[in-house]
């Protein structure tokens, strides 16, 4: 079953990454765009993660994962290669409202990381809903090349002129018709 595509608003959210690795890296990475409430478990890390945790004041421990430490989170990033372990953690969830995402185990994800284009406001994420992240990632580096160079001053406009309108079909018209004109030029 495919993947339902939703973007989840993060700044009050608790995130857990437990490794400390490669992929825990990336994982971070991708997350510091959208939050800085993110803690950090791992009996050792690379020096990348090291580096971010200190330049974002992320919360870091040196130390093996602990069937409580999910207790205060939203979300929960496994990003070690023991199986074993990332069931267990994903089947400690099930009895939360945690979501859970175990790198490379699509069977132990309530979500997967799609590729993503950030720039301003613009999102676009693209998804093989886990068969194929390198297809994935090239739709996305071809996406992004047929992005206008200018459009983040275009969504600033468009953001300025929706918040000076009340909200109704004629606004909407208006904005569908900016937007339509913005691109035919």
């Amino acid at each position: 079953m495919a993947y339902f595509p939703a973007y989840i608003q993060l700044e009050n959210k608790n995130i857990l990454i437990i490794g400390g690795g490669r992929v825990a890296y990336e994982k971070l990475r991708h997350l510091l765009d959208f939050s800085r409430n993110i803690t950090i478990i791992a009996k050792n890390y690379n020096k990348k993660i090291q580096s971010l945790a200190n330049k974002y004041n992320l919360k870091i421990f040196t130390r093996a994962y602990q069937d409580d430490d999910i207790k205060e989170c939203d979300i929960v990033i496994i990003a070690v290669d023991d199986i074993s372990l990332q069931e267990t953690i994903y089947d400690q969830t099930r009895d939360t409202r945690v979501l859970c995402n175990a790198v490379d185990s699509v069977k132990f994800c309530d979500f997967i990381f799609p590729s993503y284009i950030k720039q301003g406001d613009l999102i676009i994420s693209v998804s093989t809903s886990g068969t194929s992240p390198s297809v994935a990632k090239y739709l996305r580096r071809h996406i992004q090349n047929l992005i206008p160079e200018d459009l983040n001053i275009f969504l600033d406009k468009m953001k300025t002129l929706r918040a000076g309108l009340p909200k109704g079909k004629k606004r909407m018209k208006l904005l569908d018709k900016k937007a339509k004109k913005y691109f035919k030029e």
